[in-house]
């Protein structure tokens, strides 16, 4: 008798347990899990930790909320290797579009080289350098001297008395020339505000992944991710300032200072408040909306700042037309998180695949992408220009 009631038992226990781990409906969860009424039900509710992390692999309605910003994460760790890796100097230089003064003082140059028969004497050859190329000027003294010895150490191959290939070698010297003289006017400008940007973006994503796929646990470990995701949308929405406002104001020192001291101070004081317990509740769904927004909206002043003192360059009109479709896809994202669509026009239907916190996630990759590009505009830019 005593053997017959511990075996119901246990498999009453083994019963409710495969029963708690199912997916439970809308009405049935607790008041923390309740955030979105048009999503009716595939609910996990109350899951132990492994079971929650497990889940990445099954299907519920936060399956795709943890893989659209993970897919992201990856994205974005990709482009943080490939940048590091493959565009220390942005500037190709065998593309670069150099500027046609020194494009025709290049030619000056291989008419000068022409002129000597035999090894050119180098003080000769500096004279008539500093006399025929205006566009050295656009190079330091140092590096001037620099050009005409590099010059004279790759010249007595092909100037040797035997050799039969001076023509077909000078031919093609434009583009020995230019390979020369490049790397000394372009001096790569620092990274830190574009990794900065990148670092925010990896952490924003991945901390929404992990939310999304662990909130199910208990209302404590839920409260604690909310606040991490919470963090990694003030860091993102910040540290995109950051490429921005570095590469257009770094010749005003001031202006830099002042639009990147500000946004980092709105950034903290945003994730401070959201700390708060009251900041998480359904209630202020439209505060943290408004919050975030102000946040992203404060980029607009230094973007026309931008526009106005570089009007006439393409680089400022192409890096705006990124930043401005960063924030259209930003603001689409925002517009459908907010209004609950399309979910809210047929409660049930969408709980599975392309409900709002879906699309909002796909457009907030999209929209810091188009920011990834900005900032190789942004150095390329620098690179060439400097201050």
């Amino acid at each position: 008798m005593h053997q017959v009631s511990s075996s119901k038992k246990g498999k009453g226990r083994r019963l409710w347990k495969k029963v708690n781990y199912q997916l439970v409906e809308y009405h049935s969860l607790p008041d923390y899990l309740r955030d979105n009424e048009y999503i009716l039900g595939h609910y996990r509710a109350n899951w132990p930790s492994k079971e929650a992390l497990l889940s990445i692999f099954s299907i519920h309605n936060e399956t795709l909320n943890v893989w659209t910003h993970l897919i992201g994460f990856l994205l974005f760790l990709s482009l943080t290797i490939y940048t590091a890796m493959k565009i220390p100097t942005v500037v190709d230089l065998h593309s670069l579009q150099l500027p046609e003064v020194l494009k025709a003082d290049l030619h000056k140059l291989l008419a000068c080289l022409h002129s000597f028969p035999h090894m050119p004497d180098l003080h000769r050859l500096r004279d008539e350098l500093k006399s025929t190329l205006p566009s050295m000027d656009l190079i330091s003294s140092p590096s001037r001297w620099l050009v005409v010895e590099l010059l004279y150490n790759c010249l007595p191959e092909r100037f040797s008395l035997g050799n039969s290939t001076d023509v077909c070698v000078l031919r093609n010297m434009t583009d020995d020339v230019a390979n020369i003289i490049t790397p000394l006017m372009v001096r790569p400008i620092t990274r830190w505000p574009f990794f900065a940007f990148l670092g925010g973006a990896m952490f924003c994503l991945l901390a929404s992944s992990v939310f999304h796929l662990l909130s199910c646990h208990s209302e404590r470990l839920s409260c604690i991710m909310l606040r991490l995701d919470y963090a990694g949308i003030a860091t993102l929405i910040s540290t995109s300032f950051y490429p921005t406002v570095y590469y257009s104001f770094m010749c005003y020192p001031f202006f830099c200072s002042l639009y990147m001291g500000f946004i980092t101070i709105f950034g903290i004081a945003t994730v401070l408040f959201s700390l708060h317990p009251m900041f998480q509740t359904p209630e202020f769904r439209t505060t943290r909306v408004c919050l975030f927004s102000g946040m992203a909206l404060c980029g607009l002043v230094p973007i026309l700042h931008k526009l106005i003192l570089f009007w006439s360059l393409p680089e400022a009109l192409h890096t705006t037309g990124y930043e401005v479709l960063m924030g259209l896809l930003y603001g689409m994202g925002v517009i459908v998180y907010a209004a609950r669509i399309p979910e809210r026009w047929m409660p049930g239907k969408f709980d599975i695949a392309g409900h709002s916190h879906q699309l909002f996630h796909v457009l907030v990759v999209a929209g810091a992408y188009a920011h990834y590009r900005a900032g190789v505009v942004y150095l390329r830019w620098r690179d060439l220009e400097g201050c």
